[in-house]
């Protein structure tokens, strides 16, 4: 075989091995992580939703990041697929901004390799109306908001029946419920089924809504003035840090992970959100 043939078949081999490994999803990060530079700092970056997580993060890399050696680059994201494609493309070193039955939904169904840390806060569900100020006065035949994604249309359902407004069938797992596990629904209301980024939007033209946490904080709702409020003791809900399985034991991102479970964490919590709209979770 000539030299040219020999070196155009090996340059064919290391593109087509190239290819292959971004089919793979072997990308920035999946191998190591991020490691520190000549300075000793290790950058790492980080997807959010804009509130709170990113607001968290941002508290930790102005006042917290420095002296642990981190600096954090924080992308946000308006919605809630982004984030877990981007960390499994390697463009993201970790994300912040899903619960478990989000993220094992996730996994399950697009086989993302991923590992989690353990929760961080959590944001309660809340009833919010424009126009009703007690929840007993929802009316018959009435329209609520209700998320449209599986792993958080149980948690709506189960708050609208932890108050007595539904009820679901037995044996359901509120964690994966929907509107047709439904068991009693003594007003007859309708369930009106909506992305998550557009049910604060949309509460002026329903006569209610469940709507995430973050959301809602965006839409300047408060939880002290909402109809109904979930519970956040013993929550399956915690917000975490994700990163990519391959990583998880990565010095960088134990050290984010660490900042985040600091009493100073938590207490920028308590402080920024005195109303409970968001909860430490440690």
């Amino acid at each position: 075989m000539s030299t040219a043939r020999t070196t155009a078949r090996a340059v064919a081999l290391i593109t087509v091995s190239a290819l292959g490994l971004t089919a793979c999803g072997l990308t920035k990060g999946d191998a190591e992580g991020p490691a520190p530079d000549d300075s000793g700092v290790t950058k790492i970056t980080v997807g959010a939703s804009p509130t709170p997580h990113a607001k968290i993060l941002e508290y930790v890399d102005k006042e917290l990041a420095a002296d642990a050696g981190l600096d954090l680059e924080i992308k946000t994201f308006d919605d809630y697929v982004q984030p877990n494609v981007q960390l499994s493309e390697g463009t993201l070193d970790a994300n912040y901004f899903q619960h478990l039955p989000y993220y094992e939904e996730q996994v399950e169904d697009r086989g993302y390799d991923f590992a989690h840390y353990e929760g961080i806060h959590i944001e309660p569900f809340a009833l919010y109306a424009d126009s009703i100020d007690d929840i007993k006065d929802l009316p018959k035949g009435g329209t609520i908001g209700i998320n449209n994604d599986p792993s958080n249309q149980g948690r709506a359902l189960q708050l609208l029946a932890d108050h007595d407004v539904i009820t679901l069938k037995d044996g359901v797992d509120a964690t994966n419920a929907t509107i047709l596990d439904v068991e009693d629904n003594p007003k007859d209301l309708e369930f009106k089924e909506t992305d998550a980024a557009q049910l604060a939007r949309s509460l002026q033209d329903l006569d209610a809504a469940v709507i995430n946490g973050n959301y809602a904080i965006e839409a300047d709702l408060s939880t002290k003035d909402a109809l109904a409020v979930e519970d956040g003791k013993d929550s399956p809900y915690a917000n975490f840090l994700a990163v990519q399985a391959s990583n998880k034991d990565n010095a960088g991102l134990e050290k984010l992970d660490e900042l985040l479970h600091s009493p100073e964490v938590k207490k920028y919590i308590e402080e920024t959100w005195p109303n409970g709209e968001v909860l430490p979770a440690f």
